[in-house]
């Protein structure tokens, strides 16, 4: 069995005869370390080398058409980010009639060749694409993080509106890129922190009314075309897990392991069965300070818990250049291991 068809199966609930392995995205600068250590040259050598079954192919990220602009600016007229705090373009905004002043960015000037051509070339392994959809924080942006969340209250109707501009915005772009790449996707992978290390950032009360209503409509448009569904979402979100499942979502990243109720034990108890899980192995204390023994042991106690529906995989995508190449080896070849 392949790299591909494990982690279908798995996604799908359906165990094979290990936990499927991905290394995640790690940080630029953590790249030539590791090249360094495992005397590989490429991206794609090293995630060979390793055992990865799973390749993340985004053309948010593969198409140069959309690449954030050098300044750093949201969505495309956002004034550059320097802080979560920072109020946004939108912030004094209050009628949503004043929205088509701003330049929006439209979804059908976008190519998708580049990213069509890393699809078929990724081989044997599971192709994880679609738009990475940030809309909880490309929204947040817009208004700024306070304006955000006080909106909701005192002004619902433009929180609505700019959301829908934002997610219609992705829908459409994903609507053209799933009919180009018929055949080639098998999991729409697409990603917004709802979560603090303590809880969720948002009440069920206004996940339920900003939130949820366009996970549902994005999780649909990906079942449409046959792709299997991943959400990752950084942070403590077992609050809100349920309806993350009930929305359709099969898979879930990246298990922050030391946020509030994020630990192997607790999402067993609470969800396994419900979902598949993609993640889990601490990068926060574990991975850049434990010693390789401690990961393997870490990593055959996580599958005992969370598998086998399960990827191993860091807790944060982009390891940091804080962890030891030695301790990535021992995670890989902890997975790797029959169940």
């Amino acid at each position: 069995m392949n790299g591909r068809d494990l982690i279908r199966n798995i996604i799908a609930g359906k165990p094979g005869p290990r936990c499927g392995f991905w290394l995640g995205n790690p940080h630029f600068e953590t790249w030539p370390i590791l090249h360094k250590y495992f005397g590989t040259r490429t991206e794609e050598e090293l995630r060979r080398k390793l055992g990865d079954d799973y390749r993340w192919i985004s053309p948010q990220f593969v198409e140069s058409e959309f690449l954030p602009p050098a300044d750093g600016r949201s969505f495309g007229f956002a004034k550059p980010k320097l802080s979560h705090g920072q109020v946004g373009p939108l912030a004094d905004v209050e009628d949503p009639a004043e929205l088509d002043r701003f330049d929006w960015p439209d979804p059908e000037v976008l190519d998708f060749e580049r990213t069509i051509r890393a699809l078929e070339a990724a081989g044997p392994h599971y192709r994880a694409s679609g738009f990475w959809c940030p809309f909880f924080h490309d929204v947040m942006d817009l208004f700024g993080m306070e304006g955000y969340f006080v909106k909701m209250t005192t002004n619902p109707t433009i929180v609505r509106a700019v959301t829908d501009r934002v997610c219609g915005f992705y829908d459409r772009a994903n609507e053209r890129f799933f009919s180009r790449a018929r055949g080639l996707v098998d999991g729409f992978f697409f990603g917004n922190d709802f979560g603090t290390q303590l809880d969720a950032m948002l009440g069920p009360a206004h996940f339920d009314a900003f939130v949820q209503p366009w996970l549902w409509k994005l999780a649909e448009q990906a079942r449409r075309y046959g792709h299997q569904v991943i959400l990752h979402s950084c942070g403590s979100i077992h609050r809100v897990i349920g309806p993350l499942i009930e929305a359709g979502v099969q898979g879930l990243h990246p298990l922050q392991a030391g946020a509030r109720n994020m630990d192997a034990g607790t999402l067993a108890r609470d969800f396994k069965g419900r979902i598949a899980f993609l993640g889990g192995i601490d990068t926060q204390r574990l991975l850049n300070m434990g010693t390789p023994a401690e990961v393997r042991e870490e990593v055959r106690r996580v599958k005992g818990l969370l598998g086998p529906c399960l990827v191993v995989s860091p807790s944060h995508e982009a390891l940091l250049p804080d962890v030891p190449p030695r301790n990535v080896a021992a995670m890989a070849e902890a997975a790797l291991e029959s169940l």
